[in-house]
């Protein structure tokens, strides 16, 4: 298992114990669910437009959603994954949106606007990310 591989399934272990043990195991599951699946799906643009625009930081954004990944992977129960894959892409075109919106504006305002949205979500993602 490369170290990549090896962290990220550390990391959905962790997360997977960590929502195991809530009062409310129900509703904190989908919370979480949904929360990691958007951001799987945020970041998955985020990459895309960093292949087309600044490929060095892509590399570690590519990281970033593999990890999203794995701990959408880890508390994924049987059944979800529809529901999973429909909130993924969601977030992926509505990030997408954002992204385009910021670099083919004619408005300045409402390009740098969608800048600091589509950064802002992006970052709120990663946060969750332990390292």
């Amino acid at each position: 298992m490369s170290s990549m591989k090896t962290i990220g399934f550390f990391r959905a272990l962790c997360a997977a114990l960590l929502i195991g043990n809530s009062a409310d195991a129900t509703v904190s599951d989908n919370a979480q669910l949904i929360e990691f699946a958007t951001c799987a799906g945020r970041l998955s643009a985020q990459m895309e437009y960093q292949w087309m625009f600044d490929g060095p930081l892509s590399e570690q954004t590519e990281i970033d959603r593999a990890a999203m990944i794995d701990l959408v992977n880890a508390i994924m129960q049987p059944g979800e994954g529809r529901s999973v894959l429909n909130w993924r892409i969601s977030a992926k075109q509505a990030q997408s949106a954002l992204l385009t919106r910021a670099t083919f504006n004619d408005d300045a305002a409402d390009a740098a606007w969608a800048a600091r949205m589509a950064a802002q979500l992006a970052r709120e993602c990663t946060a969750l990310i332990l390292y």
